[in-house]
């Protein structure tokens, strides 16, 4: 009988090795625990098989012209001007709809937030301060529930290399009047960004955190490896935005994880615009009775991206809400994959969960994929998913060009017809002005 061959040292890694890590960690002041973190997932990492289009997960999304090697572990050197002058309009902008932000440039904070107006016991940081200042609270709360180094390649790469990101916690009974934002961008060429957003409400607490990306157009790819971990404690209420502009030579990897207590309630918007290929993993967990959550999703892409989308809605208890609408228009010969789950587990009785995804295709090149699912071990629930493709409607476009409206305008009206009742349903002016924008820049390309 042949004698088993062992594994085959991994050669995915690149550039991100024991000895980058090492590297890294000379530059950095953390505390032994964290340290001890980082190298157990880069272990995880060496050790993970690299995602194929052979993995049910990854069949659609063709990450083969990917080359690690190409990149290294984000630095810590300060964000010249030229950086910051990049992304000064959308700091702007965000700044001009909101209270205190972060700015986090090439890896690296350029901008942190001010935290004098805050109420007492609020902790609005860079992750860095945060884990220096109040590491009892990163310990209990970071990648120990919502979201895990065990995913895949990604995510243990991401938990041994992450830097920067933001941290909001906001105490018992506080409520934040004024949106909060945190602006990444990407500005250099090669650029990298392992970026960690952390957001804990405890009982009773609100808060609005907008959270967006930029990056410059430049000749050679960028990455980015993030997470998201959204933790509710009973009957808070969350508004959470973000949206992914990166430019077409991006490539954007996420895992994304909320927790909505009993009676918590969450808000989370979606803007799937920017990238070369993006991978997204987005989940929320009802995880007890009353828990309610509503997800909207604008994606559009052009040329020839890729955009895959996995969600889930997770019920775990009783009595939960769980309602998820995304919508996509696709330009030139892109691609935008759409796979949702509801799972709602045994003792979830009473649960009302209604996901939907509409694509728009503008040409015959390109493509949408739409696979809704469910996954019921309750008996008692409500549960409705659905999923429709198509191209714009000519007897649309007749009837407007017949009363004198070019094509191209009509074209433009129906579009924004087809977004108009997810945008309806955000409850940040600011953001739908922001997503409008966005998809007549994508227009005009």
């Amino acid at each position: 009988m042949p004698t088993a061959q062992p594994r085959a040292q991994a050669t995915f890694t690149g550039g991100f090795n024991a000895e980058a890590l090492s590297d890294f960690l000379q530059s950095r002041d953390e505390p032994g625990w964290l340290v001890q973190q980082r190298r157990e997932a880069l272990a995880k990492f060496e050790a993970a098989s690299w995602p194929t289009l052979r993995d049910e997960e990854w069949r659609r999304t063709d990450i083969r012209a990917l080359k690690l090697s190409a990149f290294a572990p984000p630095s810590h050197g300060e964000p010249g001007s030229a950086a910051r002058a990049a992304v000064e309009p959308m700091r702007a902008r965000l700044a001009s709809h909101s209270g205190t932000g972060l700015v986090q440039i090439d890896g690296t904070i350029a901008q942190r937030p001010d935290t004098v107006g805050l109420p007492s016991g609020v902790v609005f940081l860079d992750f860095d301060t945060a884990a220096r200042q109040h590491p009892e609270l990163i310990r209990r709360y970071f990648q120990t529930q919502a979201v895990s180094t065990d995913a895949d390649a990604f995510s243990a790469l991401h938990g041994a290399f992450f830097t920067g990101g933001v941290v909001l916690y906001v105490p018992r009974g506080v409520k934040l009047e004024t949106p909060l934002y945190h602006l990444i961008g990407l500005t250099t060429e090669g650029s990298v960004d392992f970026s960690h957003t952390l957001v804990v409400l405890e009982e009773g607490a609100e808060a609005t955190l907008v959270q967006e990306t930029t990056s410059v157009a430049r000749q050679t790819p960028g990455l980015h490896v993030g997470a998201i971990e959204l933790i509710q404690a009973p009957g808070s209420r969350l508004r959470f935005v973000n949206i992914q502009n990166w430019d077409s030579h991006t490539w954007h990897f996420s895992r994304e994880r909320a927790l909505v207590g009993k009676d918590a309630q969450l808000q989370w918007t979606v803007g799937g615009l920017g990238a070369r290929l993006a991978k997204v993993n987005q989940e929320v967990a009802l995880t007890a009775a009353g828990a309610n959550a509503q997800v909207n999703g604008v994606m559009f892409t052009t040329g020839r991206q890729n955009l895959t989308y996995i969600t889930r809605q997770d019920h775990q208890a009783p009595n939960t809400t769980s309602d998820l609408l995304y919508k996509g228009v696709l330009k030139d010969s892109s691609r935008i994959v759409w796979k949702g789950m509801i799972r709602v587990e045994k003792d979830a009785q009473k649960t009302d969960a209604y996901q939907k995804n509409n694509t728009l295709l503008l040409n015959d090149t390109a493509r949408a994929d739409s696979i809704p699912g469910l996954e019921i071990e309750a008996n008692d629930v409500r549960c409705t998913h659905g999923a429709t493709a198509g191209q714009v409607d000519e007897e649309m476009v007749f009837y407007l060009q017949a009363r004198g409206v070019p094509r191209e305008t009509a074209v433009r009206l129906i579009i924004e017809g087809f977004f108009a009742n997810v945008y309806d349903r955000m409850s940040l002016e600011s953001v739908q002005e922001t997503l409008r924008e966005a998809v007549e820049t994508k227009l005009s390309i």
